[in-house]
C-alpha cells in the first residue's frame, strides 16, 4: 500500500518523467538480455511493473477528470 500512496503522490509531470524513465530502463534491460550482459534477470519484471503502475496511476487521474468534468456539465443543466 506504501506504493500506492507514492505514485498518487506524484504530480503529473513527475509519473510521465518516471514512466519515461521505467520504460527506457525496460529496453536497456532486454538489451542487456539479449547480448547476454544481464545477471539480475529479476530487474526487468521489476520495471515492466513500474511501468504499468505508471500508467494505471495516469489512467485513473485520467477517468476521474473526466468524471468531474462530466458531473459540473450535468450540475451545470440542471441549474
Amino acid at each position: 500500500m506504501a506504493r500506492k500512496a507514492n505514485w498518487q503522490n506524484l504530480s503529473d509531470a513527475d509519473l510521465i518523467e518516471r514512466l519515461d524513465e521505467a520504460k527506457d530502463e525496460v529496453f536497456k534491460l532486454r538489451f542487456q538480455i539479449v547480448t547476454g550482459r544481464l545477471d539480475n534477470t529479476a530487474r526487468l519484471k521489476e520495471a515492466k511493473k513500474e511501468v504499468a503502475r505508471a500508467m494505471t496511476e495516469l489512467r485513473t487521474r485520467e477517468i476521474q477528470a473526466a468524471e468531474a468534468q462530466q458531473a459540473q456539465m450535468q450540475e451545470a443543466g440542471n441549474g
